[in-house]
């Protein structure tokens, strides 16, 4: 197996940082486990969509839902189409803080690529950091066919639990929101007809 290369996640954090700049408030977009498990301490938060990007379930897991051994999935951001999810303010006194919280969770090896992406909200555009994969990262998965999905949701568990215990919890908090997309509806539909929830 290919060993995989760890980026340098300070270089990047730093980078992050200076695109930031410290003036104003800290806006981080989520659209996955962030909605139900934010982590950080925000002071307003609102539904938004972006668009160019969408919701994948197609991201290796190899530390937070699965090991080298048994990878699990997680979703990413993946160019192409748009996605809906909540944006989370942070008051700029706390935003260095919050982030480098933000970063020991998200970015352990550097697999996201860090952006700033227009995201509209009913109370205007803000500009957010959100976690993106590339098509091209060997994280990315691209798709799964459904015997191999459910392989990885019967078997693949990471130091914050299962691989299954992620989608479902996601797809529900999406629901919630009323910001669920087909996929995930589908997955869980998937597992739901496998018997695994």
């Amino acid at each position: 197996m290919q060993a995989l290369a760890v980026r340098d996640t300070a270089a990047l954090l730093a980078q992050v940082q200076r695109q930031w700049g410290g003036q104003s408030d800290l806006w981080v977009f989520g659209y996955a486990s962030l909605i139900w498990r934010p982590e950080f301490d925000a002071v307003e938060h609102r539904p938004a969509l972006v668009r160019g990007w969408h919701r994948a379930f197609q991201m290796r897991s190899r530390i937070n839902r699965g090991t080298p051994a048994q990878p699990g999935l997680v979703y990413a951001l993946v160019s192409g189409g748009m996605c809906r999810g909540m944006v989370y303010r942070i008051p700029k006194d706390r935003g260095r803080e919050e982030l480098d919280r933000l970063w020991s969770r998200e970015m352990p090896t550097g697999v996201y690529d860090p952006r700033w992406l227009r995201c509209q909200t009913m109370a205007g555009e803000v500009m957010a950091l959100a976690f993106t994969l590339s098509r091209r990262s060997p994280n990315f998965t691209g798709r799964i066919d459904d015997h191999e999905m459910l392989r990885i949701l019967r078997h693949a568990q990471g130091r914050y639990g299962t691989t299954l215990d992620y989608l479902v919890r996601t797809a529900e908090s999406l629901r919630q929101h009323r910001m669920c997309d087909r996929e995930s509806e589908r997955l869980l539909a998937l597992a739901q007809r496998a018997g695994l929830v």
